[in-house]
This record gives structure tokens, C-alpha cells and sequence, in this order.
């Protein structure tokens, strides 16, 4: 168990002049208040903030940070007040543990739209102060180093939610140590069985790899001397966590993943690494495709280093990361290295820089609304694979992997982005759905004519360019929906002598419309347009019930004198209309329904009632006021025409099984055609003669018993035109 002591110890080695007597008021009132508590593990609680407080000083954190680890969960889980942590400890410590306890009561295994909104909680967390975060990271840490005290099933969701958010977070603010412990906590957790599999298979060759691992570092340091390079070379095995992803995204087996041994060499300076990469490259065969020059793009948190992979002494795969100690001590505490010694400075420019992606995180959480596309957003942003490529100016941005011009272009501005006809990438013309690669240099192409595309949302990578689109598009639909709803709700109001622009400006439209919980008239408008609200809910609101129910019975006696003046028609009595008799039936051609289909009539002028499945998307289109109630006669016998696609293999004697198949279960082809691919499928199209639903369902399982047919589907029959 760490101590007290052992905290202080710890800070005074990297800040000497820290206020320790600040830490020793926040221990003493942490055990004060935590007293008689204890964890699940038995132990008294207040271990928990002590070793909360000691992985704080691994990242080398200020004081402030310190005491709010030791008083983290005070707040939340005794019966200490956040006015009396202001009171003893000042507003700086109590604004983070504030923030802390608000993050430790966000849920981000919840439903979609929770889930958004503690996304938008923990985001405006970190932008205000990312300390706050930091001690959250060191708080779940300890709680997966813990996690066997909780039940099986608290342990999945426990570990799940720490492989979707937290280590993705911690990789994000260039904690590396923090995130590869958490990664192999959650998924020994999350997938037990798994895990011990790969850790016995690599416990089996451990001392095979010890041995080669020394050799190679004898190799490297041999070679470092022989060039007067002065350095430290150190070599491990890949975390489990990472096997387990290169086996699951390459679909191989453990013993088919060659480079699980990673080797690091740390020099003095940045013209030493690139030495050292030569010196690799001399020895060992470089793999194509695996070098990335993270030195001179670093990453977006700053990150930088030489990543290389080579074929190695006995054909073994090695992978090798060259830095300098700078970088190195970068790459371990990630934005944590920059609160050393700040004690409450504001930010220097180099700091601010590393808080770019967090500000547009804000920026994209004030722009998405939709809770779906802000997830998204989200959690693109955690998994980031970058390229970088070059404004003509020469400044560097980075993007997404797979990020096209389209995305350059809405990071530039939404209007250049609107009207966007192309790009030159390396001054030549490429299409909007080229994919960007490290270093080319691009230039936006625009025409003032040019409108966004819906088939932009299915290439472009960043969250900016998709949520723009998206709002632009939104804005179109939302004029045409205004549009058509005035079209819709003037029709239905002038029955009932009311007219739009009277209501409008009386205000009685507004007053329905906050009814309706919409802000305004033109915002009820545009719902009628959508199909969200109907005109006669509306107008169910405008005038009084007695006035509608007198409307109705005219609209009904109207509607039945329509119908007795039509003859019938279509498979006599196939239909039973309740209330309605003798009248001309039709089959609707968008769906074309057979007994069995559970379905609908409408009455339409001219065309007697015509019957859809209920399932039907034109049915969402029809006057409720016109349909009618229908089920079939199961009495009667009469066939039906139904289409039906074969999807099957181009081979000699499948059509004369597909045909014998068709006769055995009496169904009476009327129309066939059958169309071949290059692949070697054939698609074949049979409109057939079928008595029910039931017949139509045995009709296709005896064709998906033929060897050689893959998919058996049922097709809409488009209508004829009318004469």
C-alpha cells in the first residue's frame, strides 16, 4: 500500500519547492471524512485516493492536481460538501474537484442521446481544465487495477466502457503508459478467456524472445558505438491488447503475427535519429509501407518519433521506434508533461497548440445537435489515423485517413466547402473522392454554381465536412417542406372556410403551434411538410369539436354516394369491406398484395378502393379520412401475380430445376428472364400465378433447397399506367 509519504517523497524529486503542507490539509481531511469506509476489496477507502494521488505523481503533476486527487471523491462519496473544500483549499482545487465529481457521475454505457449529452459534460470538462481529466484517468486506472472485487457483470461494463472512451482518451492526450495498462486491464477483464490464451502462448516462447530481444540490443548499441551515436536501445514484447487487435483486424492466428517484438532507441538529437534509421535500414531490409516520419509531421498532441519495421535477424519482423529523450519524455505523459512546475501559469503558445483538437471537439458539440452525429463525431476524433498534406502556402494539415478534398475544403470555410468542384493535388486535377496521402500539396477548386452532393456523406472522413452537408441539406429540405406544408394545410383549411393568411396573422397558427411544442408558425408549417403533423390536427385544434363532427358526416355521406356510382371489379369477392358493398377493388402495384398480406383499402375517386399491405410506404402518403377496413375471403380460390428474384450460380441444368421446382409446387409461370454477371451468378426474374401468402412461402422454400441458389427474394410489380 502506498503512503502518505511516499506521495511527498515523489514530488519533492521533480518540484522541490511545492506546497506540501497544502497536501498534508487535503490528506488529513480526505481520512477525516472517508473514516470507516472501505472499499470492496476490504481495505480502508482511503487507499484509493492515496494510490490515485501516486499514479498523479507519475505524470509529474502540480500540487493543486495532487490535493485534488486526494480529495477527488469527497465530495461525491462522504458527506463533505464542495463549499467546504472552496472554504479549506480555495476556488482552483474546488472547481477541480467539482469537475472530477461530475465526470465520476456521467454514465457512458447509457442510451444514445444520454450518452451524447455526458460526451458534451466530459468535453467541456477537459476544454475548461484537463487536469480535471487527468485525475479521472488516474482515478479509473486504479479502479481497473481493482476491478476483480466486482461482479462478473459490473466487470464487462466496467471494462467496455474503458476500451470505448478512457484508454481511446488517454492515447488522444499522448499518455502512453496510461493507456496501454488500461487497454490490457479492460480486455483481460472484457475478454478473460481470450486473454489467457495469448498470454499462455506467449508465456510458452518467453525465453526464446528474452534471448533474441538481448541480441538484438547487443546488435544495435554495437552499431550505435561504431557510428560515435551515443543512445539507449530497450526492447519488449507488444502488449496482449495489441496482438489481440492485429489478429482480429487481419483475421490470423497467434502464430501468424511475426512482429510482436518492438524495439526503442533514444538518442540526443534529431539528426542522431535519422542516423540512427540509416543505420536500420542498412542492417535489415526495410517493410514498404511501414516507415512514418513522425518528426517531421508530428502528431496532432505533438507526439513525435521514427517509426520503422524490418526483417530481422532470422526473418523475424521487428518493428523500432528512434526519438530523442525529449520527445521520449513527450511521448510517455503526452499533455500531462506540460503542468510540471506551472503552479497556475496560464498556457504558452506551444501549450495552447496541443489544445486545438479539444477546441474544435466545443466547436463541433455547439454545432450537432442530432445525439447519433455527435457520437460520431466523438469518437472519429479518439481513433484518429492521420495523413498530412500541405495548404500551397506550406502549412501542414492533418486528417483522417481516407480524408478527400471535400474534407480540406469545409475545414477551410462551409461556403468553400458548399461549393467545392474539385481539387489539384501536386498541381494536378484529381476528383472530389480522392483520398489524401502524406505530403501532397493541395489546392481547392470552386464555382459559385456547385452545390453540395448526398453522395459527399459517403467519402468524406471528418465530422466538420459531414455535419455541414448535413446542415445543408437540412436547410433545403426544411424550404421545401415549408413549401409543401402550406400547399397541404391551405387545401384542408379552405374546406372548412378557413384561410392560412388570415391565421397567420391573427396569430391563432403561432398559439397551435407552441401547442404542438414547435417555436413558431413557419416551424408547424414545416412539420406538415414532413408528414410530422397532419392539417387535420391542426384544424382540430382551431375549431370546436361540434364544427368537425359535422364536417365528417358530409365528408362520409359524400364519400359513399362517390362509391355506389363505381362498379366492381378485380378477383370477384376476394375481399371482405366492411360497411361498403359492390364497389370496383384494384391491387396496388407498389405492393402488390396476396391473401395472407395483412391489408389496407383507400377509397380513390374513379378507382373504386384500392388495397396495399399495411407495411406499404405509400400507404403513409393516403387521406386517413379515406380508408377503409378489408381482410380477405379465405373461402374463395383465385391467383394472384407475384414477382420473385433468384439469385444463383451460372451454371448448366440450374433453370430446368428452378423450372420443376416451380411445377411440384403448382405455381404457373407467366413471365421469366434471366441475366448473367461476370462473376459467374445469374439473377433471374419469374412473375408467377400463386393462390395465398402460404402457397408463396412454399413456392420459395423449395427453391432455396436447389443446390446453387443463394437468395430468394419477393419483388414489387410496378403498376400499369392508366388508359
Amino acid at each position: 500500500m502506498l503512503r502518505f509519504n511516499d506521495i511527498l517523497d515523489r514530488l519533492g524529486s521533480y518540484n522541490p519547492n511545492a506546497d506540501t503542507d497544502l497536501l498534508r490539509k487535503a490528506y488529513v481531511f480526505s481520512a477525516k471524512v472517508h473514516l470507516g469506509q472501505v472499499r470492496l476489496s476490504g481495505e480502508p477507502y482511503l487507499t484509493h485516493p492515496l494510490e490515485v494521488t501516486g499514479i498523479l505523481t507519475q505524470m509529474q503533476l502540480d500540487a493543486a492536481t495532487l490535493a485534488t486527487g486526494l480529495l477527488h471523491d469527497t465530495v461525491e462519496d462522504t458527506l463533505a460538501t464542495l463549499e467546504e473544500i472552496r472554504e479549506n483549499f480555495g476556488n482552483e482545487i474546488s472547481q477541480l474537484v467539482d469537475g472530477v465529481t461530475k465526470i465520476s457521475r456521467i454514465s457512458l454505457r447509457s442510451s444514445e442521446e444520454r450518452q451524447a449529452e455526458n460526451f458534451r459534460k466530459m468535453i467541456l470538462a477537459m476544454v475548461k481544465d484537463i487536469r480535471v481529466v487527468l485525475v479521472k484517468l488516474a482515478d479509473r486506472l486504479h479502479n481497473m487495477r481493482t476491478l476483480r472485487y466486482h461482479s462478473p457483470e459490473r466487470q464487462e461494463e466496467i471494462a467496455q466502457e474503458t476500451l470505448d472512451i478512457y484508454a481511446p482518451l488517454a492515447n488522444r492526450l499522448g499518455i502512453d503508459w496510461i493507456k496501454t495498462e488500461l487497454e490490457d486491464l479492460a480486455f483481460k477483464h472484457r475478454y478473460p478467456d481470450i486473454y489467457g490464451e495469448i498470454q499462455r502462448k506467449i508465456a510458452k516462447k518467453e525465453r526464446e524472445r528474452h534471448r533474441y530481444v538481448d541480441e538484438m540490443k547487443r546488435t544495435l548499441m554495437k552499431k550505435l558505438y561504431e557510428s560515435k551515436i551515443e543512445g539507449e536501445v530497450t526492447g519488449r514484447l507488444k502488449q496482449i491488447y495489441s496482438i489481440y487487435l492485429k489478429m482480429k483486424d487481419q483475421n490470423i492466428d497467434f502464430d501468424q503475427v511475426y512482429d510482436i517484438t518492438a524495439f526503442r532507441i533514444v538518442v540526443h538529437s534529431i539528426k542522431d535519429c535519422y542516423d540512427v534509421l540509416g543505420i536500420i535500414h542498412s542492417l535489415w531490409k526495410p517493410i514498404p509501407g511501414k516507415f512514418k516520419d513522425y518528426i517531421g509531421l508530428p502528431k496532432e498532441n505533438l507526439y513525435q518519433s521514427l517509426h520503422t519495421a524490418a526483417i530481422g535477424p532470422y526473418g523475424e519482423r521487428i518493428e523500432i521506434q528512434i526519438r530523442t529523450q525529449e520527445m521520449h519524455r513527450i511521448a510517455e505523459e503526452g499533455i500531462a508533461a506540460h503542468w510540471k512546475y506551472k503552479e497556475g501559469k496560464p498556457l504558452d503558445e506551444a501549450d495552447d497548440k496541443r489544445f486545438t483538437w479539444l477546441r474544435q471537439l466545443l466547436e463541433w458539440q455547439h454545432d450537432l445537435k442530432d445525439d447519433k452525429e455527435f457520437i460520431e463525431s466523438v469518437k472519429v476524433d479518439l481513433f484518429p489515423h492521420e495523413v498530412y498534406i500541405f495548404t500551397p502556402k506550406g502549412e501542414v494539415k492533418e486528417f483522417p485517413t481516407g480524408a478527400t478534398p471535400v474534407d480540406f475544403a469545409y475545414s477551410i470555410h462551409s461556403d468553400i466547402g458548399n461549393h467545392c468542384v474539385g481539387a489539384k493535388v501536386n498541381r494536378k486535377i484529381v476528383p472530389l473522392k480522392y483520398e489524401f496521402k502524406s505530403g501532397d500539396t493541395v489546392e481547392i477548386l470552386t464555382s459559385p454554381n456547385q452545390k453540395p452532393s448526398k453522395d459527399w456523406l459517403k467519402f468524406v472522413k471528418t465530422p466538420r465536412a459531414k455535419t455541414k452537408i448535413r446542415q445543408w441539406f437540412k436547410s433545403v429540405e426544411r424550404e421545401k417542406s415549408i413549401i409543401l406544408g402550406k400547399e397541404i394545410l391551405d387545401k384542408e383549411l379552405r374546406k372548412y372556410d378557413l384561410h392560412q393568411t388570415k391565421l397567420m396573422k391573427s396569430g391563432e397558427l403561432a398559439k397551435v403551434a407552441g401547442e404542438f411544442s414547435f417555436q413558431g408558425a413557419e416551424e408547424l408549417i414545416a412539420a406538415v411538410g414532413y408528414g410530422k403533423v397532419t392539417a387535420n390536427q391542426i384544424i382540430g385544434k382551431l375549431l370546436p369539436p361540434e364544427r368537425l363532427e359535422q364536417k365528417e358526416e358530409q365528408e362520409e355521406s359524400r364519400l359513399k354516394s362517390l362509391l355506389h356510382k363505381i362498379t366492381r371489379a378485380g378477383p370477384k369477392d376476394a375481399l371482405l369491406i366492411k360497411g361498403i358493398d359492390n364497389v370496383m377493388v384494384r391491387y396496388a402495384g407498389c405492393c402488390n398484395p396476396v391473401p395472407g398480406d395483412r391489408v389496407v383499402g383507400f377509397i380513390t375517386r374513379g378507382r373504386g378502393v384500392t388495397i396495399h399491405t399495411v407495411d406499404c410506404q405509400s400507404v403513409v402518403d393516403e387521406d386517413p379520412n379515406r380508408k377503409v377496413e378489408v381482410e380477405w375471403d379465405s373461402t374463395k380460390g383465385y391467383s394472384y401475380p407475384v414477382r420473385i428474384r433468384i439469385y444463383s450460380d451460372d451454371k448448366k441444368g440450374l433453370l430446368a430445376e428452378i423450372s420443376s421446382s416451380f411445377a411440384s409446387n403448382e405455381a404457373n409461370i407467366t413471365n421469366a428472364s434471366v441475366e448473367t454477371t461476370d462473376d459467374r451468378r445469374a439473377i433471374g426474374t419469374f412473375e408467377l400465378q400463386i393462390r395465398d401468402l402460404n402457397h408463396l412461402k412454399k413456392v420459395i422454400k423449395g427453391l432455396e433447397k436447389i443446390k446453387g441458389v443463394h437468395r430468394v427474394e419477393r419483388m414489387r410489380i410496378e403498376p400499369q399506367a392508366e388508359s
